[in-house]
């Protein structure tokens, strides 16, 4: 029926806070209907059915006994493409956003997701060569609720996006092998907004945590930096570094 379902607690509390008319149908356990009364209320008054379940069948509906005894049903979705407005607006408001390049599956897009939107990342961009970076109920799982609170767009290359983007934005590209480290981070914040008289928009360029970044991407971003460790394990799962650096971002 072109849906995918949305479950877990996390998830589905997000969705009826932010945009409860997007739910189609609801499939939930007897124990959870008090919490989500108002949204069972809405999908009355909107004359579109919920349904008690015990929870095999809502496993059924997810295809993963991981939903804590809630899901709805959404219309399946895809990220737009990112527009020259969004651009602008990227910009002028000094918002940070995460480009994913090659992030590995789709429990990494939605992990990087979630930490996003708790670090006020304002944009989530994934290449539309990229298929592992849907939104299937896995990543909408694994995002806790993080979908609805970020803008997620699309771009066909991320290459040529950041050919575009570096002469507006601030562009950080997470790299294990770079030179300089993470805590250089704030001085090249610093350095920009000093140029510019603001804060700059950032755009933080991800890779996959086997093959990192790619030379064409790593060519157009203004800085490369890394994560200094033991030296036991080359790097970090890509969420995890990617929750790094939107912390030390939104920590200057």
């Amino acid at each position: 029926m072109n849906e995918t379902a949305v479950c877990s607690i996390n998830a589905v509390r997000a969705l009826a806070a932010v945009s409860p008319d997007e739910v189609r149908r609801l499939f939930i356990r007897k124990d959870r209907l008090e919490e989500f009364a108002p949204l069972c209320k809405r999908l009355a008054e909107l004359k579109r059915p919920y349904k008690i379940c015990d929870d095999e069948e809502i496993e059924r509906l997810c295809k993963t006994p991981h939903h804590q005894g809630i899901a709805a049903m959404i219309a399946e979705k895809h990220a737009p493409p990112l527009t020259r407005e969004d651009l602008d607006e990227w910009d002028s408001s000094g918002a940070l956003g995460v480009i994913l390049h090659d992030v590995g599956n789709e429990f990494n897009f939605g992990a990087i997701v979630r930490q996003a939107a708790f670090f006020e990342a304002r944009y989530v961009v994934i290449s539309e060569l990229d298929e592992a970076a849907r939104l299937s109920t896995a990543a909408y799982r694994a995002a806790q609720g993080g979908m609805q609170y970020v803008t997620l767009r699309s771009v066909h290359r991320t290459e040529a996006f950041l050919k575009d983007a570096e002469k507006r934005l601030l562009t950080i590209g997470a790299e294990h092998r770079a030179r300089r480290r993470i805590r250089d981070l704030g001085g090249i914040i610093a350095g920009r907004q000093l140029e510019l008289g603001r804060r700059p928009g950032i755009a933080l360029v991800v890779g996959n945590e086997e093959r990192g970044l790619p030379e064409p991407v790593k060519a157009h971003c203004s800085a490369l930096l890394r994560i200094p460790g033991s030296g036991f394990i080359e790097s970090l799962n890509v969420a995890q570094a990617a929750a790094l650096f939107c912390h030390e971002i939104f920590e200057s």
